[in-house]
């Protein structure tokens, strides 16, 4: 099923929105599954506007959800006449690779992944160290743990999503080797979109003993916020600053650039670069925290961290050594 949203949009009583067509380019924004209140795929939509807009073009969303109805979208936005197509997730990669070799007047950008091996020309890359930001968020967590005993809700076990439950693992780990971390899987008919399933996933661990989770569990995410609400553990947001939502629960946030990684991949494609790649860590603000905001932004960002200046300076500490490449990040996709 096409899901049709655009930039700048009329909405209609069916859920289908117009666009307001502009001169320049015509960049299509493709998702796995229906954006709803999944920060990381509004971030790549906001990303995607600011794109269309710097170029004086029109943006345009396909929702997709299912992997079939992606490739569908993918299709759909050559046919519809895109210039750029940027597909976000993992989910994206084989899609592409199909596709665009059909159309290599089209660019396509994959944000959050890339083909391994040659690619074709008019294929580009946005990726994410996002274990960078797990670590940080382990070795917050250690630090703020009362039982000694944390856990991790994950949207389904594959290798990339290890990214964010081994490492928040390391990072705490890294200040307590004998804490117990835990991970449970949302699985299911929809594993990133489904906060029902979450929210049993933290409770179960919460029931174990674990006071701080981690929620990685994408759009299932929100499940496990409200769970923390309820239940009064700690909890750690993923992609944007997402404490007003679990007021009191969330400790920090994960922070993704997605946004500024498509804005800037865009610019770079638009000005004739072939084959893109580009990665996004702590070193390129790509990745961060609010606690390696400035203090204004910290206390006004509703975190609990900014009631927790020793281990908001502990992380930025950290951050800097990660940066520095005194404290190595193990890339857990790169080990399977």
């Amino acid at each position: 099923m096409k899901i049709i949203a655009a930039a700048v949009v009329i909405c209609t009583a069916a859920g289908f929105t117009t666009t307001a067509q502009a001169e320049g380019e015509k960049i299509i924004y493709v998702t796995p599954n229906p954006i709803g209140n999944n920060a990381f795929l509004r971030l790549g939509r906001d990303g995607t506007e600011a794109a269309a807009a710097a170029m004086k073009g029109t943006a345009i969303t396909y929702e997709s959800d299912s992997p079939p109805a992606m490739l569908e979208n993918l299709y759909a936005a050559v046919g519809d006449g895109a210039n750029i197509v940027v597909a976000i997730s993992f989910s994206a990669t084989d899609g592409v690779m199909e596709v665009a070799p059909t159309a290599p007047d089209v660019d396509f950008l994959i944000v959050d992944a890339c083909p391994q091996g040659d690619r074709p020309s008019n294929v580009h890359c946005a990726v994410f160290r996002e274990h960078e930001a797990s670590f940080m968020m382990g070795f917050m967590a250690a630090k703020a743990t009362q039982t000694g005993k944390l856990g991790v809700v994950g949207p389904i076990d594959i290798p990339f999503m290890h990214r964010f439950t081994d490492s928040f693992a390391d990072g705490a780990h890294y200040v307590n080797p004998d804490l117990d971390v835990q991970v449970r899987w949302v699985g299911g008919q929809n594993p990133f979109s489904d906060p029902v399933r979450a929210k049993e996933q933290a409770l179960a661990l919460h029931a174990q003993g674990a006071d701080v989770i981690n929620a990685a569990a994408a759009g299932g995410s929100f499940g496990v916020y409200e769970a923390a609400v309820e239940a009064g553990f700690k909890v750690f947001g993923v992609d944007s600053n997402l404490c007003e939502i679990a007021k009191g629960a969330m400790i920090d946030s994960a922070l993704k650039g997605v946004d500024q990684a498509i804005l800037q991949s865009v610019e770079k494609i638009a000005a004739g670069e072939d084959s893109v790649f580009a990665s996004y860590g702590l070193k390129e603000k790509g990745v961060g925290a609010i606690a390696l905001e400035d203090p204004a932004a910290i206390a006004d960002s509703g975190c609990l961290i900014a009631d927790m200046p020793a281990i908001a300076e502990d992380v930025r500490a950290l951050a800097a050594k990660i940066i520095a490449g005194e404290v190595v990040v193990n890339d857990p996709l790169m080990a399977n």
